[in-house]
């Protein structure tokens, strides 16, 4: 059987609260990246999907590639999305009782990144459970040890522009390929994933529904979801 925790950066968009009732209907709780401009533009939309059960984790500010940051940078970017999140859940009245990061564009920080995973550490940060990843490349990249949350599997439907090139096929494509040059087969025997989708509403507007579309998908191959869990 194969299984995945399911993980949706750039957190909040307009298609937010349909994406969550979906979710919602399947029985899934994913967890949101956040950027905390995107929740400062639909605020309502991020209190809808906390108020309805689902896990919101940092993604920093404005989505800046740490490593062309300072570490006083990055802590600023990290500290700020932290005050949009606490503002979030306490004006929900929900208590926050689980702090995530996640790197923009999977980018730890270049030299920052041992500073960066102290930081985590020390400022009260939880870690995915990932024990059930056992790809060889998990570990031999730190993975299995870094407090951020990375994923074995990206969609990559971000990509899913006017003229890309990119489509609802290259994605089909990417589920099913056997050997991916990055991360691991989608589909295999007794796979377990983190994996990675995008709240965009640019998408949204090419494919709608997308996010159903990819997720029913999974559902009809035999693919069940896992309730997060931390250290």
């Amino acid at each position: 059987m194969n299984s995945a925790l399911l993980t949706i950066d750039d957190f909040s968009s307009k298609n937010t609260p349909a994406i969550v009732d979906y979710l919602k209907e399947k029985g899934i709780k994913a967890i949101f990246f956040a950027t905390g401009q995107n929740v400062e533009r639909y605020y309502e939309e991020a209190r809808y999907a906390v108020k309805n059960g689902m896990i919101v984790g940092n993604h920093s500010y404005s989505h800046p590639a740490f490593s062309s940051l300072s570490m006083e940078e990055c802590i600023k970017e990290i500290e700020r999305c932290e005050s949009v999140l606490d503002k979030l859940y306490q004006d929900i009245g929900v208590e926050r009782t689980v702090k995530l990061f996640r790197f923009p564009y999977g980018d730890k920080g270049g030299g920052n990144k041992a500073a960066l995973q102290r930081y985590f550490r020390e400022n009260g940060f939880h870690k995915v459970k990932d024990t059930q990843i056992t790809y060889p490349w998990w570990k031999e990249n730190s993975l299995n040890a870094d407090i951020d949350t990375f994923w074995t599997f990206d969609f990559a439907e971000y990509n899913i522009r006017p003229n890309s090139g990119f489509t609802k096929a290259s994605v089909w494509e990417k589920m099913h390929d056997a050997n991916p040059k990055f991360g691991a087969a989608l589909f295999g025997e007794n796979n377990r994933h983190i994996l990675l989708l995008h709240a965009h509403d640019e998408t949204e507007e090419m494919l709608p529904e997308y996010y159903k579309v990819f997720i029913e998908h999974l559902l009809k191959n035999g693919l069940t979801f896992d309730e997060p869990e931390f250290f």
